[in-house]
């Protein structure tokens, strides 16, 4: 999706310098309605006040961070869809994920030019996937030109290669001194060359401008100070490393060139051996910047394509499971089966619960985690689920000798039964966690009691003999807390409690050390017609 005349975008930065960069930047791209705001405060106000279709924020700012103003954004029904891009000098690995975590579209490493803010720009705009059914990479190659030495025929492999390396753009009116720096530098970086200031300009200037510019002073025309003032003017080419290479040898020219923004001054006549590391050297820098833009867009790519196998595995696979999860449970109210039958499809159902179950805990809950998971809430007979839950459990933990009971709480025959505005899949995750749990932490021969109290909101208790440890009980529904179990992963307890709040409900352990008995009790809320 491009900017057009219709775009609305938000620039968010506290420095108004850079908010009117960004903002001829945009113009540049085609945009007119562009705002600005100088922190997520203010941004968040100007958000709740009108509706933007682009959002570009800087990372560091005081009142409100961008990743502040990123986590409010999605955080919001009526905001969260709004693309956003966030801009940042330096951000270690660890917050970049974060801001992945919660949703940001696209991560534009400072310094950059007008073509990579387009690039960002689209990335965060474009329409999403949510079907994969086949993929192609279409690679454009970037062709090589240059203005000195035989042209030859170039293959897509060399065109490849090219494309990766740095560029180097000569300036000089003297041809000898540009052949003798095309030759210096042609085997390692792609060299452009300019025989005069205005050209020099025109490339700097462009969606394609050079990583670094050695530039003669004395020229006819435009000078290299000159060339230097107005690139400085540009934000395609104000970040680009100037050295001078130049016969000018006072100080007045050296501190006028300083102050101009060059990096270094080479005097003539030119000493390959100092030249040359040094350019070396000032490209490591411009090559490390691509790197980091690189692995950000990598981890931002990884994201989208998690993101994107994710939704296939909730709607393409939890509907159909759901599906056949519904089948068995009909199959099962057959009263002509035989034993092996029923215990056949009782094996069905609890591998598909299973499987239900990985599906949850592996898309679900990381949405739940990271604060995206959004509920799309139904009516749901809570007391089925229940009854089916413990008939399987019963079947489960059969040589335990348990006796699991199960109390739906329903006063007369035609009472409807209670009801909970939730999730269905989600519930089925929430209690086979929990139920399964205390059949498998109760003695054998002893009670398993389950039973749903026809409350408002609606309470669900699951009893069972024996107590929990008292080192973990504090931590009982933290993230792998788990006690002498084979195999336990400590997820069961964690996840139950993020699949309950994620239906706006809650889950609580009580402990009688007195009766022996540990109670959890799970509250959810309860569907009024």
């Amino acid at each position: 999706m491009a900017i057009t005349k219709q775009t609305k975008i938000l620039v968010v930065d506290d420095f108004e310098v850079m908010r009117k960069v960004t903002t001829a930047q945009l113009r540049a791209l085609g945009a007119v309605q562009i705002f600005q705001a100088k922190d997520g405060a203010e941004a968040l106000r100007l958000l709740n006040q009108q509706a933007f279709d682009l959002i570009l924020s800087d990372w560091n700012m005081p009142v409100m961070t961008g990743l502040e103003l990123l986590v409010a954004v999605r955080a919001s029904k009526k905001l969260s869809h709004i693309p956003f891009v966030m801009i940042t000098a330096e951000a270690e690995r660890e917050r970049v994920i974060e801001a992945i975590a919660q949703g940001v579209n696209s991560l534009l490493v400072k310094p950059y030019t007008a073509g990579s803010l387009a690039e960002r720009i689209a990335m965060a705009m474009r329409p999403r996937l949510r079907k994969i059914i086949g993929s192609s990479l279409n690679h454009s190659e970037t062709e090589f030109h240059s203005d000195i030495g035989p042209q030859s025929a170039i293959t897509p492999n060399d065109l490849k290669a090219e494309s990766k390396r740095s560029t180097i753009l000569v300036v000089d009116d003297t041809s000898d001194n540009v052949e003798l720096l095309y030759q210096l530098f042609k085997d390692t970086c792609r060299v452009r060359i300019s025989l005069n200031g205005e050209r020099a300009l025109d490339i700097c200037t462009s969606d394609e401008p050079p990583d670094l510019v050695l530039l003669d002073i004395m020229m006819p025309g435009l000078d290299g100070f000159e060339v230097a003032q107005r690139m400085r003017e540009h934000p395609n080419s104000e970040h680009i490393p100037i050295i001078f290479v130049t016969a000018m040898e006072t100080n007045e020219a050296h501190i006028k060139g300083l102050g101009l923004g060059a990096v270094d001054f080479i005097t003539k006549p030119i000493n390959p051996d100092l030249l040359v590391p040094r350019v070396h050297n000032f490209l490591r820098y411009v090559e490390l910047h691509k790197r980091l833009q690189a692995e950000y867009d990598t981890l931002l790519e990884n994201a989208r394509l998690r993101e994107d196998v994710e939704h296939i595995t909730r709607h393409d696979m939890k509907g159909p499971l759901a599906g056949v999860i519904s089948i068995i449970q009909t199959l099962s109210e057959d009263k002509g089966l035989s034993r092996k039958q029923m215990e056949q499809l009782c094996m069905a159902e609890d591998s598909a619960l299973q499987t239900l179950n990985i599906i949850n805990l592996s898309a679900e809950l990381y949405k739940i985690e990271t604060g995206r998971f959004k509920l799309n809430p139904e009516p749901v007979k809570i007391g089925d689920i229940l009854r089916r839950i413990v008939e399987l459990s019963r079947h489960t933990f059969s040589e335990k000798h348990l006796s699991i009971s199960i109390d739906t709480d329903v006063a007369a025959v035609n009472e409807e039964p209670p009801k909970i505005i939730g999730d269905a899949m989600l519930c089925y995750s929430l209690f086979q966690n929990l139920i399964k749990n205390a059949c498998e932490a109760a003695p054998e021969k002893t009670q398993v009691e389950v039973k749903l109290h026809n409350e408002n909101p609606l309470r669900i208790t699951i009893a069972n003999t024996g107590v929990v440890p008292i080192d973990i009980r504090d931590h009982f529904f933290e993230k792998f807390v788990t006690d002498g179990k084979l195999g336990g992963t400590g997820l069961g307890t964690y996840s139950a409690k993020l699949l309950a709040e994620a239906q706006n409900g809650s889950v609580s352990l009580d402990v009688s050390d007195e009766a022996n008995r540990t109670t959890l009790t799970v509250t959810l809320c309860r569907y009024i017609a």
